[in-house]
């Protein structure tokens, strides 16, 4: 069965508080978005989304560090939930999709894999971890003690056959969800979660890039 890699990377980065977008940060010698895409070099399809406006500057690096592994570039929406969608619109094949950041480049192949095996009709596969941190819940006067136990935090990729999930972003006509499980999950899709990784972290900080660095194998 066919494998397509979907790298979402249309983020602006102003948190990172840098003129270059994160996604082109150079991480251990190479823009992260490249360490990302490596991470799926045995997938049978890569698309990569990115802004419109930053196709010249992703061509420009691709030749300047010889990247050469085979991808195309699809333009990005106004927000993650449109530019999943028109990812998705350039798949043609059914198969297993792994939708993924562009800027979490440490996740391993081992992970991957084991996403994509556990996928089945009518069910998507996500990493999560545990909450280390003790959790309050809040409104605008009080705040109180939430139960940790029951929350995970949710990472990418997240798996799914993709006649599956492209029926379901087809039939969503809110871009409220910042994930796709949640628009898979309220099409009647069913979500399995597997045990995420600690190294597998979004890069949106100057922090987040250190750590990186320390980090990568």
């Amino acid at each position: 069965m066919e494998k397509t890699a979907l790298i979402v990377a249309g983020g602006k980065g102003l948190r990172m508080q840098a003129k270059t977008a994160k996604q082109f940060l150079v991480l251990n010698g190479l823009p992260i978005l490249m360490h990302t895409i490596k991470k799926f070099s045995a997938f049978n399809n890569i698309i990569v989304v990115l802004p419109e406006d930053h196709f010249i500057e992703w061509e420009n690096l691709c030749k300047k560090y010889k990247f050469s592994i085979k991808h195309i570039i699809v333009k990005g929406g106004s927000n993650r939930f449109e530019s999943v969608k028109n990812g998705l619109k350039k798949i043609t094949q059914n198969g297993v999709v792994a939708i993924h950041d562009g800027v979490r480049p440490l996740l391993t192949k081992f992970l991957i894999n084991k996403l994509c095996q556990k996928v089945s009709s009518g069910v998507g596969v996500i990493p999560v971890m545990p909450i280390k941190e003790s959790i309050r819940k809040f409104d605008k006067k009080n705040s109180s003690y939430f139960d940790r136990e029951s929350i995970v935090s949710v990472q990418t990729p997240q798996c799914f056959f993709s006649n599956e999930i492209i029926a379901a972003y087809s039939m969503v006509s809110t871009d409220k969800f910042t994930d796709d499980a949640s628009v898979f999950e309220v099409n009647n899709g069913r979500i399995t979660m597997l045990s995420g990784e600690e190294r597998n972290i979004k890069i949106t900080t100057q922090e987040d890039l250190l750590i990186a660095e320390a980090l990568q194998d």
